[in-house]
């Protein structure tokens, strides 16, 4: 996974997060983003060598674009650009000071589980998308 673009670290047993892979998937520009489970072997080790415990990923998701590790709102935003039209426009959100966003982010993200809930492995990984994904077992996708 050292070439190509953006990672997505996320929590796989996240009903949120992986619904936000769903529609990321459903709603890219290009087929450029990949993604790591945040609790598999390879996802923890993508994470140290980017500077980030597992404590740290029990509160966010992280996007690592090239040697850079973003983290809360900012992942976002990073995720944000790589979406069609008119999802993309809602990057301009990086105009909202980022203890704003974060402050938000953090509420969103500590509630997750009791709202969304949580579920081992609930991400659906499409056939035909199963490259762009590492450590991620996920449910196969229905027809």
């Amino acid at each position: 996974m050292d070439a190509g673009g953006p990672i997505i670290l996320f929590d796989t047993d996240c009903v949120l997060c992986s619904s936000m892979v769903a529609f990321v998937l459903a709603r890219e520009s290009a087929p450029v983003l990949r993604f790591a489970g945040a609790w598999s072997e390879e996802g923890l080790a993508l994470a140290a060598r980017h500077g980030l415990a597992r404590q740290d990923l029990n509160d966010t998701f992280a996007v690592i674009d090239g040697s850079v590790a973003l983290l809360r709102s900012d992942a976002g935003m990073i995720v944000l650009r790589h979406l069609r039209a008119p999802w993309r426009w809602l990057a301009v959100l990086r105009l909202v000071p980022r203890p704003l966003r974060d402050a938000v982010y953090g509420f969103v993200a500590r509630r997750r589980y009791r709202w969304f809930g949580q579920r081992s492995d609930c991400t659906v990984v499409p056939a035909d998308q199963r490259h762009r994904f590492i450590g991620v077992r996920g449910r196969p996708a229905t027809s």
